[in-house]
């Protein structure tokens, strides 16, 4: 697969004027679901289809997508909100063909929403739209406000979760915020770590009647959960993270591996 990075232009007024990135947040309720794994290689699934993809590390203060990635980045949002440094200066290529605007970790001043926080973040955002055909925005995890907000610039939400109990939770204490903070009618779920795909949809449909229950009879409009995929529980995708190399680059006829090539497919329809 080939790591070359894709054309990006520099100049946003060079694109259509019509064209704008769609804006996919990928988020969790608890952290240790797969989260930025998820975002990583759907980023490389995505760009096998052509797209041009950039990943923005949200987990502004706590980020490890360039640990994922095994990037050591010199230039961060941090130094783009700072004016250190420029956009351009701070996207670099990552490998699957794809791009990255990594944050810095240990950021105290990051991990609560001030207004220059929320304004620089909507401002990158609108800038890169016009560059890109996705944005993936790789949130923290949980229903902080700094989480909340990413959420909120998104197009569409992409909720990670695993089938054990603690997960389920707090997907739904996600799903709930959502729903009342956002009015999000439809929010598209990606089930890690299962055994079988029966048990991705066993995942949703149980999260779909508590949000039935307990949710909708207020929520305007009702929300809906759409099962974007089921990634199965693979040794391959161990043995990746601790290479810290892609999955889709290192065992990309895994099952795993095919499981988000398809989720992919999905998410681009």
């Amino acid at each position: 697969m080939s790591t070359s990075p894709p054309d990006v232009p520099s100049d946003p007024a060079a694109a259509p004027a019509a064209r704008r990135a769609r804006v996919t947040a990928v988020t969790s309720g608890k952290g240790g679901v797969g989260k930025t794994f998820v975002s990583a290689n759907l980023a490389a699934a995505l760009a096998l289809r052509g797209e041009r993809v950039l990943v923005l590390d949200a987990d502004l203060g706590l980020a490890n997508l360039d640990v994922v990635l095994n990037l050591t980045p010199k230039i961060t949002l941090h130094d783009v909100f700072t004016a250190k440094a420029t956009l351009d200066d701070a996207i670099v290529p990552a490998p699957g063909g794809f791009s990255v605007l990594l944050a810095g970790s240990g950021m105290v001043e990051y991990s609560r929403l001030t207004p220059e926080v929320r304004s620089k973040l909507l401002g990158v955002i609108n800038t890169l739209a016009p560059r890109f055909d996705r944005i993936l925005l790789d949130t923290g995890a949980g229903i902080s406000d700094v989480v909340l907000y990413a959420v909120s610039l998104a197009d569409e939400v992409a909720l990670v979760v695993t089938p054990e109990p603690t997960s389920m939770t707090d997907a739904y204490a996600t799903v709930k915020v959502l729903a009342s903070q956002q009015q999000r009618g439809t929010i598209r779920l990606v089930v890690n770590q299962v055994q079988h795909l029966a048990e991705g949809r066993a995942v949703c449909a149980q999260l779909q009647r508590v949000i039935d229950r307990y949710v909708n009879p207020t929520a305007l409009p009702a929300v809906k959960l759409d099962l974007l995929g089921a990634i199965p529980a693979d040794a391959a995708v161990r043995e990746a993270v601790q290479k810290r190399q892609l999955l889709l680059e290192v065992y990309p006829g895994s099952a795993a591996a095919k499981a988000i090539v398809a989720l992919a497919e999905r998410l681009a329809t």
